[in-house]
């Protein structure tokens, strides 16, 4: 967590920032009016919270600690300890900058800048911290900004981590379905893997079907359309295929309606049919499969089992 807030300072610089008390900040939130709007002012305030953008990801130590009041403090809501001043801060800012391989960059939004008194300002936003890794932080933070001999300087910042966008009350339906499964009947055997992705905003399928010798594989994504209030599916497979599916309650589980286009450019559709067991396990099979037109039979019904 050390990383995540500090660096970020990275988040939004919102890491260093004081919060000497979240007391302390929430007094100036309370107390903050935009009753002094100074246009000067206000554009210097932005032009602090770009520059302080740009000096980080540009691991420009010397620039960020400029921009920090030479009191500021930086408290560590994980650990409890304290960064207080700008020799300390220096010193923090060089330990995250050691390598540039792996120190993360931030990109800010600022949602308002209100102006507390002529020398007081508080900035409220949102930031992101982008790891090397690829993860992502988001927080929402609040900033107290104070001008001394001219300049806008950090002084106290309160942040909350906020939580990613998850449709896992409308897909948690699906849990039952995760998990490795094995089917196998004369001839054939059907190799499947259900996981959640991050967030659990998607279910990844990972399938292999090995018949007379012949195999196939491929990846279905299954997640919630918000815009159509429907469980969808996305199938690609080993042929070039791409099959699209909208997923129906049963009372013994699912239907799929599925429209596809064949690795070799043939248009078709089919009904999918998911049956849940007793046991745990589930079966599948297609109905009313077409292709360019012509009706073909339905595939025999599948028991998978769960590994």
């Amino acid at each position: 967590m050390r990383y995540i807030f500090f660096p970020c300072l990275v988040v939004c610089w919102l890491c260093i920032c004081g919060l000497a008390e979240a007391a302390q900040v929430e007094a100036v939130e309370s107390s903050a009016s935009p009753a002094v709007v100074v246009p000067n002012d206000e554009a210097a305030v932005k032009a602090a919270i770009q520059s302080y953008v740009d000096s980080y990801n540009a691991r420009d130590v010397a620039r960020l600690v400029a921009l920090w009041s030479p009191d500021g403090v930086y408290m560590n809501r994980a650990t409890g300890d304290a960064t207080v001043g700008r020799e300390a801060m220096a010193l923090s800012f060089k330990e995250i900058f050691e390598s540039n391989e792996t120190a993360p960059t931030i990109a800010v939004e600022t949602d308002s800048i209100d102006f507390v008194s002529p020398n007081v300002a508080l900035e409220r936003g949102s930031a992101t911290v982008t790891h090397a890794t690829g993860e992502v932080d988001r927080t929402e933070y609040s900033v107290v900004y104070v001008k001394r001999d001219g300049d806008w300087l950090i002084d106290r910042v309160n942040e909350e981590a906020v939580e990613p966008p998850t449709h896992y009350e409308q897909l948690r339906v699906l849990d039952g379905l995760i998990g490795d499964w094995v089917g196998e009947d004369e001839g054939y055997r059907i190799e499947l893997s259900n996981q959640w992705t991050a967030n659990q905003n998607f279910v990844a399928s990972q399938y292999k079907i090995v018949e007379d010798e012949i195999e196939q594989s491929g990846l279905q994504v299954i997640g919630w359309d918000a815009k159509e209030k429907k469980i969808r599916s996305w199938l690609f497979d080993s042929d070039g295929g791409v099959v699209t599916g909208t997923w129906n309650k049963r009372d013994d589980g699912w239907s799929v309606s599925s429209v596809a286009t064949l690795g070799g450019g043939e248009s078709g559709s089919f009904t999918g049919i998911l049956r849940l067991k007793d046991d745990g396990d589930f079966s599948w099979e297609k109905i009313n499969q077409v292709v360019n037109d012509q009706l073909l039979p339905n595939t025999d019904e599948v028991v998978l089992k769960r590994q």
